[in-house]
């Protein structure tokens, strides 16, 4: 039988930093040129509010997020390894991401994904996010999706 288990941790999880490493491989391959543009709002350096997902005891997945503004948290390098895509680990990664997010007081989730990642796009519509006009940095990107959801508030541990 196989298990899943999401811990909350921060950016110095030694897993983390490696699961970011494949998915900054495989943006590269899949954003082309636009991915030096995309890389330098990806530093994983500041984000406090991380997950990974260990599958049968390996790391496999994750996600981040940050305080975006007053009540609104981005979420950030979601990844989940290949070879396990489609068994509902992304979906759980990002459940206990915004969970989390509304425990600390966050109303919505933005993000922040690309054209070139269509399964990324099926993901956050499935799990109840709705397009928005890209924001920020994003803004006039013609490879951007953003996405936002409004979540249901939870009274906090």
């Amino acid at each position: 039988m196989n298990s899943l288990f999401i811990k909350r941790t921060d950016s110095s999880n030694p897993d983390f930093v490696a699961l970011v490493r494949h998915l900054d491989a495989e943006l590269a391959t899949r954003d082309g040129d636009d991915h030096a543009f995309y890389a330098q709002f990806n530093k994983i350096d500041s984000l406090k509010n991380i997950v990974v997902a260990y599958w049968n005891g390996r790391a496999v997945g994750c996600g981040a997020f940050k305080p975006l503004e007053d009540g609104v948290m981005e979420v950030k390098r979601m990844f989940v390894s290949p070879e396990l895509r489609g068994k509902g680990i992304a979906s759980s990664v990002l459940s206990e991401l915004e969970h989390w997010a509304s425990e600390l007081g966050a109303h919505s989730c933005c993000l922040e994904t690309g054209l070139q990642q269509p399964e990324a796009i099926a993901l956050y519509q499935k799990n109840g996010y709705d397009r928005i006009p890209n924001y920020g940095q994003y803004t006039g990107v013609e490879n951007s999706v953003c996405f936002k959801k409004h979540l249901l508030m939870s009274s906090g541990v």
